[in-house]
């Protein structure tokens, strides 16, 4: 991380001919993508550093030629030599789900989801003219082995992860079948791949679009369908069809011309339920496979996306095996698997969880079973060694983002968390009343500090259990 964050400061200054203030990492995303902002006076930047060269490269590509046709996507603004970092243009932290939460299902809202689909549409088809396709990561059109690959995806990392019984053979004969039509379409143009709410900035009642960096030629239907059917946005049915109708009269400006909309809300519908089902395995991946907790906690979310589009949309194509597997993955029972219990008034469970100082000995636990865990905290590299954090606490800004960014503490609360999980859910389950989490490092002010913190905010968004939090050594911190 600490070499990430020289290479951005050394392309800063010949961008800017001066040194930034600070450079702070942003939260990961589901990418391997690591974001920084750069803040420099008044100016913030934004900073990507990437190892897949490949993917940069595209991004810069695709962009400038965006940029170029006054498409609203952020400047590139310096790439290092070797392709692993860039710095663009910051267009700020306010999202279109952001918006969405702050204001509600109102006016506001929906007229920035039309907007969105407008700006959509042209990104597609005046994005399209003349653009190289050969920088695609992937394939250059989202053809049919491309949407074979996300049904896959989908059997691989969700189906057979689950273990689910099915007739195979049968499912890819369905799946041929189903990607067989969808390349049958006759309007194919720049398609995004991620369009969701997310990968909307609005700045000033604008919308700008980041992380393209996986689009190609493809059905115009494909990006309007993830948008629209993100299950985080929850958007109504009316709104969904009003906002799809005025997407075609969007299509029909550019075009020039009449579409025949009988056939592209069928296709639409078809790509609906292919981008579900890639949401599906990206989140079995990413969930299952890579047991990170924000992709696990959205499973159930998606998972009532899909049944409610079975319930209401009708696709010819989807055979008697491929509904009758859809149909199983939908079920309460399934849904109820990926859903972590919820505590309540009456929930008797409380966690105690402290940080304390190895110096002077790890908390005693008074109930009448005692137990609990102990985790360590000195491996993971002391802040205190370093003169400016020597007076703070794991409290404080600046040494959460030095843990965050300079040592292996997030992949250490993630272990730290499975294991408490699986226990914190048991005791939920069969009406235990008490839990005690001690974490400990060698002054009790850093590091156990940040750890006690982050894990009651992650048991308490998770769980809605009682915590209570203290710090053992606090009286003795350097002050």
């Amino acid at each position: 991380m600490e070499q990430a964050i020289a290479g951005i400061s050394d392309l800063f200054r010949t961008l800017q001919q001066e040194h930034e203030d600070r450079i702070e990492k942003l939260p990961q995303s589901g990418s391997d993508r690591i974001y920084f902002r750069i803040y420099a006076g008044e100016k913030t930047f934004i900073a990507t550093y990437n190892l897949n060269r490949r993917e940069t490269q595209t991004f810069v590509q695709f962009s400038r030629h965006f940029k170029a046709a006054a498409l609203p996507v952020p400047q590139i603004l310096a790439v290092n030599e070797d392709d692993t970092i860039y710095i663009q243009e910051d267009l700020g932290t306010e999202s279109l789900l952001n918006k969405l939460e702050e204001h509600g299902h109102g006016e506001y809202a929906y007229n920035l989801f039309r907007q969105s689909l407008s700006a959509l549409a042209e990104l597609q088809i005046i994005g399209d003219k003349n653009l190289d396709y050969n920088w695609c990561l992937t394939a250059k059109e989202f053809g049919k082995q491309a949407i074979m690959s996300d049904l896959l995806y989908f059997k691989y990392y969700f189906l057979d992860t689950l273990q689910l019984p099915y007739d195979k053979q049968a499912m890819l004969d369905d799946f041929e079948a189903l990607s067989s039509y969808l390349t049958r379409t006759e309007y194919k143009y720049f398609m995004f791949r991620d369009f969701q709410s997310r990968n909307i900035i609005v700045k000033n009642d604008t919308v700008n679009f980041i992380d393209f960096q996986g689009g190609m030629k493809g059905a115009l239907q494909y990006d309007v369908a993830s948008l629209l059917w993100q299950a985080k946005a929850e958007l109504s049915e009316e709104w969904k069809d009003s906002l799809l109708s005025f997407y075609m009269d969007e299509i029909e400006r550019l075009l020039k011309h009449e579409v025949d909309r009988v056939t592209f809300v069928s296709q639409y519908n078809g790509y609906v339920l292919i981008r579900l089902l890639q949401v599906m395995g990206a989140y079995g991946f990413r969930g299952l496979f890579e047991r990170k907790a924000h992709f696990l906690a959205s499973i159930p979310l998606a998972l009532k996306n899909l049944r409610f589009f079975l319930d209401h949309k009708r696709i010819g194509i989807i055979t008697p095996e491929f509904n009758r597997v859809l149909r199983e993955v939908v079920k309460d029972e399934m849904i109820e698997r990926f859903q972590p219990p919820q505590a309540d008034e009456s929930t008797p469970l409380q966690i105690e969880i402290s940080s304390f100082s190895y110096k002077k000995g790890i908390p005693a636990d008074e109930t009448e079973n005692g137990g609990g865990f102990v985790f360590d905290m000195r491996g993971i590299l002391n802040p205190g060694r370093f003169e400016e954090y020597k007076k703070l606490s794991g409290q404080d800004k600046s040494v959460q983002d030095f843990l965050e960014q300079r040592t292996r503490m997030s992949e250490f609360l993630n272990s730290v968390w499975d294991l408490i999980d699986i226990t914190v859910e048991e005791y939920l389950r069969r009406g235990f009343d008490h839990l005690m989490i001690n974490f400990g490092c060698t002054g009790g002010q850093h590091r156990s500090v940040y750890a006690a913190e982050q894990t009651a905010r992650h048991l308490r968004n998770k769980y809605k259990v009682k915590v209570n939090l203290q710090h053992t050594n606090k009286q003795n911190w350097v002050r």
